[in-house]
Parts: structure tokens; C-alpha cells; sequence
């Protein structure tokens, strides 16, 4: 199963809805954010409900897309990451890079007040 993306802006924040694997070979997403970073958006939320699976390309293209948001001054919300990712995340220690949120409504207030508090 390849990786779908769609875009949507709430409230300012870009949510980056996410459907399938981020694995090998999967490099759109890091494409989209780069693309959406270029044009001056600095608050993300990826939801992740939707992500069964995360190989460690798929990580590794999470830290990059964390790194370049936040060397941008932005922020980074993960939304409703599957228990299979949030295991993943608590094995590799990564819980505690990625903050995390169970609603949409509270990630998107809390990227935007991380981009308030970084401005």
C-alpha cells in the first residue's frame, strides 16, 4: 500500500492527513512538507491515524521533516498516532521528540502556540 497524502489548512496550521506505510521509497511526504515550508508555513500537525506502519527510512524521514520545521522556526504536532506507532515511538525513544495529541482541535491550538512562543 502506498503513502496518500492530503493537505488541509485549519486555523493556520497545514494538517497533513496521512494513508498507508511511511517506508522505503516513500520521500512525498518530505517533498510536500519542503514544498509547504518554501511557501512560508511554519505549524504542522500530521495525523497519523491512518499509518499502520513505519519502517526506519520512515522514521528517519520524520526526524529530517522535524529538524527542517523546526531550523525554520516552526512546530510539529504528530495527531492519533496508531498504538503500533506509539510503540514504535516509546522503543526508539522518539515520544519524547515528537510531542503528540489524541484531537485534531488540540494539536492544531498546540502548533499554533508553538509557533507563537518561537516567534
Amino acid at each position: 500500500m502506498s503513502l496518500a497524502i492530503t493537505s488541509r489548512l485549519v486555523s493556520g496550521v497545514v494538517v497533513v492527513d496521512l494513508f498507508g506505510r511511511l517506508c522505503v521509497r516513500e520521500v512525498a511526504l518530505r517533498d510536500q512538507i519542503y514544498e509547504l515550508l518554501e511557501e512560508g508555513h511554519r505549524a504542522f500537525v500530521l495525523n497519523l491515524a491512518e499509518v499502520p506502519y513505519i519502517d526506519s527510512f520512515g522514521l528517519g524521514q520524520l526526524i529530517t521533516i522535524w529538524n527542517s520545521i523546526r531550523n525554520k522556526g516552526g512546530q510539529l504536532i504528530l495527531l492519533r498516532p496508531t498504538d503500533r506507532v506509539q510503540a514504535l515511538f516509546q522503543i526508539t525513544r522518539l515520544n519524547s521528540v515528537f510531542p503528540t495529541s489524541g484531537e485534531e482541535v488540540q494539536a492544531v491550538r498546540s502548533a499554533s502556540k508553538g509557533l507563537t512562543a518561537l516567534v
